[in-house]
């Protein structure tokens, strides 16, 4: 299958008056009405002979792709405005046209100022040339004067904290040392309105804080910034407002967490089976029917704390008798735009028998008591597998559920440790405890 930009149909290079007048002249980016067109070439297959092929072959056909429907809104000056969406939402689209790679097909967008797309780090690198010539490379592609670079230099080197390396060939850099420069020549470009996309997945733990006070530091000195990232943690964190993308059209627009919990709902409800690997074979014996949270209280829940304790309830039905199954359930966190697994639930159990299931409908449900999670987003992916040899995957459900962690117990790490604690006081003869407040 062919994909190419189609012809803008109606795309315009500047607003016309009456719309900067309606818009306002106080906003550093204006979508109005844009939408994005693809032209996608239909395949020849199905030809009832070599002629009639042929004759297609030279007669392409194409079917128009929408990528953005009629999508409008403005980031005013200094706002740090939050897109998010799922897969194929049109974030990448938006990307695009934001930082000039592709045009609309109609509408008009409106950029004031000096634009800097913080989208791939280390890009116009050069491997044969040293970290220091590097940053002067990379930072005349991204449209910094000598002078400027030369006086940002020892703030970009300390902040990438690549000093003993400076003079050495960017060939030897580890791959953290490439995206940590990389990072660190675009966050001082100090723009007029920043675009990032997944930038706060660079580095180690210590660098993204680094990563994530330059962002709030970029948007204390009144920068517009527009952050593209499906980290909703992150985005929450960062974002005073917040759009939802969803098959190219804006469906939601508010206070990020407002805009998240729409989030959570249209994934909820989005199917599953575009997002399986391709290669991966299901026997479907049995299918999986709803996958469900549920808090203390009996309610379902798409938001809780750490620290609270939740049951996972996983339906299905079952159409061939299955004597040793197992039914998994893993939480997936957006690591580096990557889904990760973080931990999982499982009936499986060492050495004993596997999960018997009987025809008809049927549910697992998980106790799980006391959420050790850190505060975050996280997605629940769900399969059911026959355990028999050779071992197949019967049912799978991709990012079937998402939640929220909240601010709970206090955490200082990675996860949250189950404890119970007491006081004691030194006695003559040893330890007594002392009674609780």
């Amino acid at each position: 299958m062919d994909m190419t930009d189609g012809i803008p149909d109606n795309s315009l290079s500047t607003m016309s008056t009456s719309n900067e007048h309606r818009l306002g002249r106080v906003s550093d980016l204006v979508l109005d009405h844009v939408s994005k067109r693809y032209r996608v070439r239909r395949n020849a297959g199905g030809a009832r002979n070599m002629g009639e092929h042929r004759l297609r072959a030279f007669r392409p056909r194409f079917d128009d792709f929408w990528a953005l429907r009629d999508v409008s809104f403005d980031v005013k000056r200094g706002e740090t405005l939050g897109i998010i969406g799922h897969n194929g939402a049109g974030k990448s689209t938006i990307l695009k046209l934001l930082s000039r790679v592709t045009t609309p097909t109609s509408g008009v967008i409106r950029i004031e100022g000096r634009l800097s797309a913080l989208i791939e780090v280390g890009s116009g690198f050069h491997p044969e040339l040293t970290g220091r010539e590097n940053i002067y490379l990379s930072g005349s592609i991204l449209g910094m004067r000598r002078r400027e670079i030369a006086g940002k230099l020892e703030r970009i080197i300390e902040f990438a904290g690549v000093a003993d390396f400076i003079d050495t060939p960017i060939k030897h850099y580890s791959s953290g040392m490439y995206v940590r420069l990389g990072f660190s020549i675009a966050a001082h470009l100090e723009p007029d309105i920043l675009l990032l996309d997944e930038v706060l997945a660079v580095g180690d733990a210590g660098f993204q804080v680094k990563c994530l006070d330059r962002i709030h530091e970029l948007h204390d000195q009144g920068r517009t910034i527009v952050f593209i990232s499906h980290d909703l943690a992150a985005v929450e964190r960062l974002c005073g407002r917040v759009i939802l993308l969803h098959r190219g059209e804006v469906v939601a627009s508010g206070p990020p967490r407002e805009v998240i919990t729409t989030y959570q709902e249209v994934g909820s409800r989005k199917a599953s089976v575009d997002q399986r690997p391709l290669d991966l074979v299901l026997t479907h014996e049995a299918e999986i029917t709803s996958v469900t949270c549920w808090a203390e209280n009996g309610r379902a829940a798409a938001t809780l704390r750490t620290g609270d304790a939740i049951k996972v309830r996983v339906e299905y039905i079952v159409h061939t008798p299955l004597p040793d199954a197992a039914i998994e359930v893993y939480f997936l966190a957006v690591v580096g735009g990557a889904y990760l697994p973080w931990c999982q639930l499982t009936t499986a159990s060492a050495g004993r028998g596997g999960l018997s299931l009987t025809s008809g409908l049927g549910a697992v449900e998980f106790d799980v008591d006391p959420v050790t999670l850190l505060p975050g987003m996280y997605y629940l992916s769900v399969n059911i597998t026959d355990n028999r040899p050779p071992r197949s995957n019967i049912d799978v459900q991709m990012q079937a559920l998402t939640l929220r962690v909240d601010e709970g117990r206090p955490v200082r790490g990675d996860f949250y440790m189950p404890h119970r604690w007491k006081q004691l006081t030194h006695t003559a003869g040893g330890h007594q405890e002392l009674p609780r407040r």
